[in-house]
This record gives C-alpha cells, sequence and structure tokens, in this order.
C-alpha cells in the first residue's frame, strides 16, 4: 500500500503538487443503487412521476456533479473533463435504479472522484425526487469500477457491475 499524500511531512492536510506529471487520457468508471419500494419504481418506469422525468433529471444532476467535484471535496484539483456519460437502468428484481458514470480527462490527474460524485449526486437526486411517496429509499454499492491512466496506471474492482455490459 502507497503511503496517503495528502499529508505533508508535518502531517498537515495540503493539496497534492501535480504539476511536474504528465497529461494523459484519464477515465474512471463509478457505480451504485438506490433501493425502494416497487410501487416507487413502478411509476418512475412508467413515467407517472408527478415531478417529471426522476432519470432525466438525475442523469444532468450527475453531470453537474462530476463538474462540481473540486468544490465539494477540499483537496481535489479542478479538472476539464472531456465527457461524462451518465447510464440510469430500472431494475424490478432488486427494486433499485441503477447507476453507472463514466468520466474522462486528459490531464495530470485523475477523475476517480468525479465519477463517485456523479454517481452520489444522480442517487440523491433520485431520493429528493421520490422522497414524499418513499422515504425508506436506500443508497448503496456505491463504489469505484474501474481507472485508467496516470503514473499509477489501470486498475480494476473486484465488485460486480452492477449493469451489464459494464
Amino acid at each position: 500500500m502507497t503511503e496517503l499524500n495528502h499529508f505533508n511531512e508535518a502531517g498537515d492536510a495540503h493539496m497534492v503538487d501535480v504539476g511536474d506529471k504528465q497529461a494523459t487520457l484519464r477515465k474512471a468508471v463509478a457505480q451504485g443503487r438506490i433501493q425502494m419500494q416497487a410501487e416507487t419504481l413502478q411509476r418512475i418506469i412508467d413515467g407517472k412521476h408527478k415531478k417529471g422525468d426522476v432519470l432525466g433529471v438525475a442523469r444532468i444532476a450527475g453531470i453537474m456533479a462530476a463538474k462540481k467535484t473540486a468544490e465539494l471535496v477540499p483537496l481535489c484539483h479542478p479538472i476539464a473533463l472531456t465527457h461524462v456519460d451518465i447510464e440510469l437502468q430500472a431494475d424490478t428484481q432488486l427494486e433499485s435504479v441503477l447507476c453507472r458514470a463514466s468520466v474522462e480527462t486528459r490531464g495530470v490527474t485523475g477523475v476517480e472522484m468525479e465519477a463517485l460524485n456523479a454517481v452520489q449526486v444522480c442517487l440523491l437526486t433520485v431520493y429528493d425526487m421520490c422522497k414524499g411517496i418513499d422515504r425508506g429509499m436506500v443508497i448503496t454499492d456505491v463504489g469505484l469500477l474501474t481507472k485508467s491512466g496516470g503514473r499509477s496506471g489501470d486498475w480494476n474492482s473486484k465488485i460486480e457491475p452492477l449493469i451489464k455490459g459494464s
């Protein structure tokens, strides 16, 4: 295991210096799900939710979240993202909405935090839009699936992708 690099020699938190790193294509994919009552999920699937297109709004929220990650996570670098893709899928067996966020940049630092933030905000948006009919929803299984690029190279999680084909 490598050392934590968000602390200097004195043990103080600091932003990591990435000035000498090579700009490379960097990608990260994260996933998660929000479990809910079957009736809540069916309203989302049928497009009968009184607040409108739950998944469409959640998708936009996830894209916005990826772009704003450095404003929310104190030691993250602001990153010029080149691509954000949010996939949302209703799963009636799991009584859940599944989310996968893929984020890319050509830069000097990775986009893992941006992908994870996108997933969380997507799922929080589903919660926000549906809390009036189902306050017992649970956000779960959030994690990084893959990352590529940079000095540390590629990394793949051992967790099973929720959305097949990921």
